[in-house]
């Protein structure tokens, strides 16, 4: 692969679309370089790490500001800052599981009462939502 890319080549390579290319420009996530006399603008392969970096850290539920911090990060500090914000967002997964276990379980409750034999015309979930009697309230 060559060692200076288009946007579009960049792009590809990195497995993005050229708009979040220049949106991660314009949110300060990625510089864009100076447009040479008549000529494209050319990008590195350090370029395609970066958005990587981008792409890895959002799968892991960090939002753009987190992750803009993270690019900051370096030095002897960097692990130990790297590593609260982790834990931080371990807490706040491990709470939306709580919560959505529950849902699941308020879900599973109201299917099988729906399921179950009921008066003709009362649906046990539309009851249960206008009367807010959900099984297992979360």
């Amino acid at each position: 692969m060559k060692s200076r890319l288009t946007i579009g080549k960049l792009a590809e390579a990195a497995g993005v679309g050229v708009e979040t290319v220049r949106f991660y420009q314009r949110s300060g996530l990625l510089a864009e370089p100076a447009r040479p006399f008549k000529g494209y603008r050319e990008y590195s392969q350090a370029d395609v790490r970066r958005i990587l970096f981008i792409k890895r850290a959002q799968t892991l539920g960090f939002n753009l500001g987190n992750i803009m911090g993270l690019l900051k990060l370096d030095g002897p500090q960097a692990c130990s800052l790297t590593h609260d914000l982790a834990v931080n967002k371990l807490h706040l997964v491990e709470g939306k599981i709580t919560e959505l276990r529950s849902i699941r379980r308020a879900l599973k409750q109201m299917v099988r009462q729906c399921e179950l034999d009921h008066e003709t015309g009362t649906c046990p979930i539309i009851h249960a939502l206008v009367e807010g009697s959900m099984p297992g309230e979360f």
